[in-house]
């Protein structure tokens, strides 16, 4: 029986960093989300908040080779590799996920600032 022992540990461990990881990446998507939101409401005070966290986890990820640190976390209890092994998120926006909120990230911004120089409302 302690053989299983350090598999059910290992097991746990996995499934607690695909949880923080999963309510860190929500979190962070849903700054990016509402980056647009806040700013067509005029609220630009909220739109660039939102911008500096979104900006810190980007740092996070330069300063780790665009790497998430949980990543790495992970990695130590499990030998899958998939894009999805860290993380509860469909494997294919695990795989193209910087891509996709980065693009929206990015035009997010530019909206953002449209609307505080040049105000449509």
């Amino acid at each position: 029986m302690p053989q299983q022992e350090p598999v059910v540990a290992s097991t746990v461990a996995l499934i607690a960093v695909k949880v923080v990881h999963t309510i860190a990446w929500a979190f962070f998507a849903a700054c990016i989300l509402a980056i647009p939101v806040v700013s067509w409401q005029g609220n630009h005070a909220a739109a660039a908040w939102l911008t500096v966290i979104v900006l810190f986890e980007v740092a996070v990820l330069v300063v780790n080779r665009w790497r998430c640190p949980l990543t790495d976390l992970a990695a130590r209890y499990t030998d899958d590799r998939r894009h999805n092994f860290d993380i509860y998120l469909p494997e294919w926006l695990a795989k193209h996920n910087k891509l996709i909120f980065g693009a929206i990230f990015c035009i997010s911004i530019v909206f953002a600032f449209g609307q505080w120089a040049w105000p449509f409302r």
